[in-house]
């Protein structure tokens, strides 16, 4: 029987409270990087433990100031996972570096470690980690390898606020951290990202370079650098503020969800459902499962949709996207099978708050009755 209203991939749960946040600054007409911005910060970075957390405007331009905070550029090549959101690789091109792509471990879909040290070179400067789709990747291992080789790690974990590998934050491992708050989060400022360290000179580095390049020199403000505009405003800090005080129950409820997928796809031969760790906390950013070579994956998402379901792919696989293989002429299916394969055949699966168990025994019915 088909569900009377249609259930998207993602909507956010944006309540009265953060309503009231958000038009509350609104009314008070100070509305770029202020005070609310620095009330964020300061939450973020008691939650996670650290220093220093620099709200920037989105995600991506997280990771392209901690690039440029290190001077990463021409003639220095940056470790990426194959498969990753396409930002991952490019903001190593926006700073003249070369992206050097690795594959995933099929099981986890965040990077092989057992391949990275193959990809070090004399140029190598740095290492992008993902936590693909919200669970922390083998983090302490990559930071091992990382030290050996003397090379910063930037953790890319946008999705993954909340995560951890043996009780400690995803984000928190490498020298720098980088989070977002796009809609697809668990917490959302439409757009909106966090950069965290605890090292004093890059943090205030990258204060500088979110905003024009302006330091305060004994009293004056000074453009001491070639910065951008990079700041958050003060109601996407509001707005995003509020949903920040109620993300551990965000993330609870979202686990609980997950189990009933686990539940009720566990025994269908025509799938592969995610892995995680013992020692891993996942915050289900994404419900992605793969489904079979046999299954024509597209036609899925039609028939998805036809019964009422919103479904999509989960990330490229980077080096197979029309500027990366024009550019490198990598031979993707030699190189990066398990990252072609979770791009080709890779399905995410609705997993919000506004859902309830019926929304998912639904979804998993309608997957079991499609795939037999």
């Amino acid at each position: 029987m088909l569900k009377e209203r249609f259930i998207p991939l993602m909507i956010p749960d944006i309540q009265q409270q953060d309503i009231d946040a958000l038009t509350d600054v609104l009314r008070s007409g100070m509305l770029i990087q202020g005070k609310k911005v620095e009330e964020f910060e300061h939450s973020i970075a008691n939650y996670l433990n650290v220093k220093h957390a620099i709200a920037i405007s989105n995600g991506t331009a997280t990771l392209h100031l901690a690039l440029l905070a290190y001077g990463i550029g021409k003639g220095d090549e940056v470790i990426v996972p194959a498969f990753s959101y396409i930002a991952t690789a490019n903001v190593v091109e926006l700073v003249g570096a070369t992206p050097i792509f690795v594959d995933i471990d099929r099981s986890t879909f965040n990077i092989n470690t057992d391949l990275l040290e193959l990809a070090i070179t004399s140029k190598t400067k740095a290492i992008i980690p993902v936590h693909e789709f919200g669970l922390a990747c083998n983090i302490s291992e990559i930071c091992e390898i990382a030290k050996k080789h003397e090379l910063i790690v930037i953790e890319d974990a946008a999705c993954a606020l909340g995560a951890k590998e043996n009780d400690r934050f995803a984000g928190t491992f490498g020298q720098i951290g980088s989070f977002s708050f796009h809609p697809r989060k668990a917490i959302t400022s439409g757009e909106g990202g966090m950069l965290v360290t605890n090292d004093d000179d890059l943090a205030k580095k990258i204060r500088i370079l979110r905003n024009h390049g302006i330091d305060m020199i004994d009293g004056k403000m000074e453009f001491v650098d070639a910065g951008y505009n990079y700041r958050m405003t003060d109601f996407q800090a509001a707005l995003v503020h509020s949903q920040l005080k109620r993300l551990p129950d965000i993330l609870d409820y979202k686990r609980g969800l997950s189990e009933i997928y686990f539940e009720d796809l566990g025994s269908n031969a025509n799938l592969s459902l995610p892995y995680a760790a013992a020692n891993k906390v996942h915050t289900w950013q994404s419900f992605h499962i793969l489904l079979n070579d046999t299954i024509d994956r597209d036609q899925f998402f039609i028939k998805m949709n036809e019964h009422q379901i919103g479904v999509n792919y989960g990330a490229q696989c980077m080096p197979s996207q029309i500027f990366f293989k024009k550019k490198y002429k990598l031979n993707v299916e030699a190189m990066f099978p398990n990252a072609l394969n979770a791009y080709k055949q890779g399905v995410v699966l609705p997993l919000y708050e506004k859902l309830n168990s019926d929304d998912l025994h639904y979804i998993a019915a309608t997957i079991n009755s499609l795939l037999t």
